[in-house]
């Protein structure tokens, strides 16, 4: 199969014929249909995030079940799917607690005695990236790192709720509880941003404030559900986010992964407000909270993920999209195909597109 490899940090991937694997008992090897380009890949394609190499990124897919394991329950050949990289083990403290998205079961992978799940025709090994490496025409994966969905979803738009939308969305409805007439502050509208402003608005958010340098996408964040936008350049930001929601709002989610950005949603915040940070920050970046934040009961969380529940959560979100109130059409900027990767994020550098997806053939 063909496949996106990241052979050297810092390099453009290189599209090479790997080898993948038959399912094992609790595996599925899925067709893939569509992969969202996403910040994070891009992360360890340039190594800020280390990664061992070769390796195939890709993680926001959707696909088709062509095969599975002896002890497979959840999902049978022929369904319609979507991954996400918190694949879970079902047993930990955090599953049996509802925090899925925590869980670091080991078993989800193949162990170091086993045969690795993707190789080279010479049969040294690719590693698999985040459970997933979906930048591929297959993925084998564990059954616990996929859902089945409506077969009417159209699996180019399925293919960004396995992170974008499920990161904004779970952020909204799991890690915040986000309560209807509350004010809520975005910080970036990428993939992630947008999702969260549209889940702030089916959540009911009050005032709704998307910040972000580019007009382009705080025009995008209009048509997505937000009520207000600002310059998240400008050096009053925190202060016009302030004005706009009487105080402070209620919640500033941070979508970008920058320190600057994460400043500012703690500053935007009112009295008992909270601050969720989903960017992936560089790796000895600190955020924090000054004394005064604390004395006014201020809040600072991470969300990985969102918090979410995939198999109770992506269902729904498509629910959500086949009725009409999440928008996905508006947010994929750009279809593309695999050999085009490089030029997908390299036009991500340029930070003007909210999503591409590459689409395979099928």
């Amino acid at each position: 199969m063909k496949a996106a490899v990241l052979v050297e940090a810092g390099k453009p991937l290189e599209i090479q014929d790997v080898e993948i694997a038959q399912p094992q008992a609790h595996e599925v090897l899925i067709r893939t249909a569509a992969c969202g380009l996403c910040h994070s890949d891009l992360h360890f394609i340039d190594g800020a995030y280390p990664h061992p190499t070769p390796a195939i990124p890709g993680h926001e897919a959707a696909g088709i079940v062509e095969a599975i394991g002896s002890e497979v329950k959840s999902v049978a050949v022929g369904d319609a799917v979507v991954s996400c990289l918190s694949a879970f083990c079902g047993h930990c403290e955090f599953c049996v607690s509802g925090r899925m998205s925590l869980c670091l079961g080991a078993e989800t992978r193949r162990g170091t005695d086993e045969a690795p799940r993707i190789t080279r025709p010479d049969g040294s090994t690719v590693n698999q990236m985040l459970n997933l490496s979906a930048f591929a025409e297959k993925m084998l994966i564990h059954e616990n790192a996929c859902v089945r969905i409506d077969p009417k979803m159209p699996l180019d738009r399925a293919a960004v709720l396995g992170c974008a939308v499920t990161t904004g969305a779970g952020t909204v409805f799991n890690a915040c509880n986000v309560t209807p007439g509350e004010s809520v502050a975005v910080i970036g509208c990428g993939g992630v941003g947008l999702s969260t402003i549209n889940a702030a608005k089916i959540a009911g958010a009050g005032k709704i404030i998307a910040a972000d340098p580019l007009p382009e996408k705080r025009e995008m964040a209009m048509t997505m559900g937000a009520t207000h936008t600002i310059d998240a350049m400008a050096d009053d930001a925190a202060a016009q986010i302030i004005a706009i929601s009487d105080g402070g709002v209620h919640h500033a989610i941070e979508a970008v992964g920058r320190p600057q950005s994460s400043d500012l949603a703690v500053a935007s915040l009112r009295r008992g407000g909270t601050a969720t940070i989903l960017g992936m920050m560089p790796l000895d970046q600190k955020v924090g909270l000054s004394a005064m934040d604390l004395l006014g009961s201020k809040k600072l969380q991470g969300a990985i993920m969102g918090g979410n529940q995939f198999p109770v959560d992506l269902p729904r979100l498509v629910d959500f999209y086949l009725s009409g109130v999440l928008k996905l059409d508006e947010m994929i900027t750009n279809r593309i195909p695999l050999d085009k990767i490089n030029e997908g994020f390299e036009e991500m550098k340029k930070g003007g597109a909210a999503r591409s997806v590459i689409v395979f053939d099928q």
